[in-house]
C-alpha cells in the first residue's frame, strides 16, 4: 500500500486528540516527573541533610550531581531493554529502579547510603528519559505527535514544581525526618507510574517489530478515534519505516518470508550508523551533529542545573535568612519554569525556534550578569568555610543593600522563565527535525549523552568553583557562556519550522539557504 500525499494529508489533517491516547501519554510521561521531583526536592533537602548528616561541600555537590552521570547508563541500557521486552515494561521497570532508589534515600543513615539510593534512582531516571518519549511517539497519531511528545517537557517542569511544594511544606519538621519524608515521597509518582502500565496498551511500532501486526494495528484503531482506515494508513508507514516495500498491505499479516526479508535490510542499514556517526559522517550530517551537540552543550552550560538544585544556596547567600522563605522563593522560581513552558509550546509553531533560541539565549545572558552584579552589590565576594561565604557576610551584606535579595529573587526566576521559552524545549524539537530517520535514534542518543553529562558536571562544581571565583564570578562565568551561544546559534542554525528534510539537508550541504523555503509549509518527510 505506496502512500501517496493525500494519505499523508489525512494523516496530518487537524483534529481533536482522543482521550485514549492521551491517557496512555499522560501515563507514560509521569515517568518524566520522576526526574522532575528529584530535581526540586533535592534542591529543599539538600539544606537539611547536609545538616543532618553533615556533608560538606564536596560530598553534597557529590549527592546533587551523581544522578544526572548515572542516568546516562540508565538511558543506555533502556534503549536495548526496551527492543527486547517492549516500552510499556521498561517503564514499569523504570517505576521498579527509582522506587527502590527514593526508599534507599529516604532510610539513609549515611553519606554512603544515601549516594546508593541517588545512583539508584539515577538508573531509574535514565529509565525514564529515554522511555517516555519514545514511547509517546511512537503511539501518536502524526497530527498531534508533536503536542503530545512536548508533555514530556511539560512534566519535567511539574515535577520540578512539585519537589519545591514538598519541600515547603515538610520544612518545619524536625530535621532527622523532614528530608528523608521529602525523597521518600518520590516513590508516589512511581507507584502511579506502576499501576498506570496495566492499563497501557504496548507501542503499535514495537509490536511489528516483534512479528505482531494484528495486536499493533487494534491499537492503533483505539488511538486513531474507531477509525479503521487511519490507522491503516499508520500501519502501513510502520511497516514502510522497518522495512517493508511501499506496496505492502497494512490490512494482512506479513508472512513470515516478508518479514524476515524486511528486517534483514533494517538489521544491515543498523550495523553501519554508528560507524557513519562517529567515523563517517557524510559533510552534511557532521554539520547536524555539531550544531545538535552544540545546542545541547550550551543549553546545560548555561548553569541552569545550579539554579535548579542550589537556589535555596543561592538566596541564602543573597540574604534570604530563614529555611521557609529560601523554600519560598524556591517556589516561585518552579512556578515560573513551570508556567513559561506553556508560553514555549504556543510560541514554537508560531514564531519559530531560532528566534526563540536567541532570544531565550540572549535574556539568559542578561539574568546572569545581573546575577553576578547582585552579589557584588550584596558585597559577597570572598568564601569562607564549608559554605560560599558565611551567614554573617550575608547578613552584612543585605543590611547594606536589602535591594540585593530582591535583585536575585527576580533574576533567577526570569532566568528560568526564559529558559523555559527558548533553550528548554528547542534543543529537544530541533534534534527531532533535524536528522535523517535512518540515524535519528543513534545522533539522539549521542545527544542526551551530551546534555546528561555538561548538566552532572554543572551540579557537581557549583559550589566548589564558587568558593574558588566567588558567586558573582560564577555568574559571570555561566553568562560568558551563553553569550557565546547567541553567535553559534546565528551563525549555525537554520530555522526548521516550515522546512522538509530535504531543504535542512541542503542547507547543512552548504548549499542553500536555510531561510528560503515557506515557513508556512509543515515539515514533511519521505518513509523509510
Amino acid at each position: 500500500m505506496e502512500l501517496e500525499s493525500r494519505d499523508r494529508d489525512a494523516l496530518n489533517k487537524p483534529a481533536k486528540i482522543g482521550k485514549y491516547v492521551m491517557l496512555c501519554t499522560i501515563i507514560a510521561t509521569v515517568s518524566s516527573t520522576l526526574l522532575g521531583y528529584d530535581i526540586g526536592v533535592m534542591s529543599g533537602a539538600l539544606l537539611f541533610v547536609s545538616q543532618d548528616l553533615k556533608l560538606d561541600v564536596v560530598q553534597q555537590e557529590i549527592v546533587v550531581g551523581s544522578l544526572n552521570l548515572v542516568s546516562i547508563v540508565g538511558g543506555a541500557m533502556a534503549g536495548r531493554l526496551s527492543d527486547w521486552i517492549g516500552r510499556k515494561f521498561t517503564m514499569a521497570i523504570a517505576a521498579a529502579i527509582f522506587f527502590s532508589g527514593a526508599a534507599i534515600m529516604a532510610g539513609s543513615i549515611s553519606f554512603g547510603m544515601l549516594l546508593l539510593g541517588r545512583l539508584v534512582a539515577g538508573i531509574g531516571v535514565g529509565f525514564a528519559l529515554m522511555i517516555a518519549p519514545v514511547y509517546s511517539a511512537e503511539l501518536s497519531p502524526a497530527r498531534i505527535r508533536g503536542s503530545l511528545v512536548s508533555l514530556t517537557e511539560v512534566f519535567i517542569n511539574f515535577g520540578i514544581l512539585l519537589g519545591y511544594l514538598v519541600s515547603f511544606s515538610l520544612e518545619g519538621l524536625p530535621v532527622k525526618y523532614n528530608w528523608r519524608l521529602m525523597l521518600g515521597v518520590g516513590m508516589f509518582p512511581a507507584i502511579l507510574l506502576a499501576a498506570g502500565v496495566l492499563i497501557m496498551p504496548e507501542s503499535p511500532r514495537w509490536l511489528v517489530t516483534q512479528r505482531r501486526s494484528n495486536e499493533a494495528r487494534e491499537i492503533l484503531i483505539k488511538t486513531s478515534n474507531g477509525d479503521a482506515s487511519e490507522a491503516n494508513l499508520r500501519l502501513a508507514e510502520i511497516l514502510q519505516a522497518v522495512g517493508f516495500p511501499d506496496s505492502v498491505d497494512p490490512t494482512k499479516d506479513p508472512t513470515p518470508e516478508e518479514y524476515n526479508s524486511a528486517f534483514g535490510k533494517i538489521k544491515q542499514q543498523g550495523e553501519g550508523v554508528w560507524r557513519e556517526l562517529l567515523l563517517t559522517p557524510t559533510p552534511a550530517l557532521r554539520r547536524m551533529l555539531i550544531f545538535a551537540l552544540g545546542l545541547h552543550f550550551f543549553q546545560q552550560a548555561c548553569g541552569i542545573d545550579a539554579a535548579v538544585y542550589y537556589s535555596p544556596v543561592v538566596f541564602g547567600e543573597a540574604g534570604v535568612h530563614s529555611k521557609l522563605g529560601k523554600l519560598g522563593a524556591t517556589v516561585g522560581v518552579g512556578f515560573c519554569k513551570f508556567i513559561f513552558i506553556f508560553v514555549a509550546t504556543f510560541l514554537l509553531d508560531h514564531v519559530g525556534r531560532k528566534p526563540l533560541l536567541i532570544t531565550s539565549a540572549s535574556g539568559v545572558t542578561l539574568c546572569l550578569f545581573m546575577l553576578g552584579m547582585a552579589f557584588i552589590l550584596l558585597g559577597i565576594n570572598t568564601t569562607e568555610g564549608d559554605t560560599l561565604v558565611s551567614v554573617n557576610t550575608a547578613r552584612k551584606a543585605a543590611s547594606a543593600s536589602g535591594a540585593g535579595a530582591g535583585i536575585t529573587i527576580f533574576a533567577i526566576c526570569a532566568y528560568v522563565a526564559l529558559f523555559s521559552i527558548g533553550f528548554g524545549p528547542v534543543a529537544w524539537v530541533f534534534i527531532s527535525e533535524i536528522f535523517p530517520l535512518r540515524v535519528r535514534a543513534q545522533a539522539v542518543a549521542l545527544c542526551v549523552v551530551m546534555n546528561r553529562f555538561v548538566s552532572g558536571t554543572v551540579a557537581l562544581t557549583f559550589l566548589s568553583i564558587s568558593q574558588a571565583i566567588t558567586p558573582a564570578g560564577t555568574f559571570f562565568l555561566y553568562g560568558g557562556i551563553v553569550f557565546l551561544s547567541i553567535i553559534f546559534f546565528a551563525v549555525f542554525m537554520p530555522e526548521t519550522r516550515g522546512k522538509t528534510l530535504e531543504e535542512l539537508a541542503l542547507f547543512f550541504e552548504g548549499r542553500r539557504s536555510s531561510t528560503t523555503a515557506d515557513p508556512q509549509k509543515p515539515i514533511q518527510e519521505k518513509p523509510a
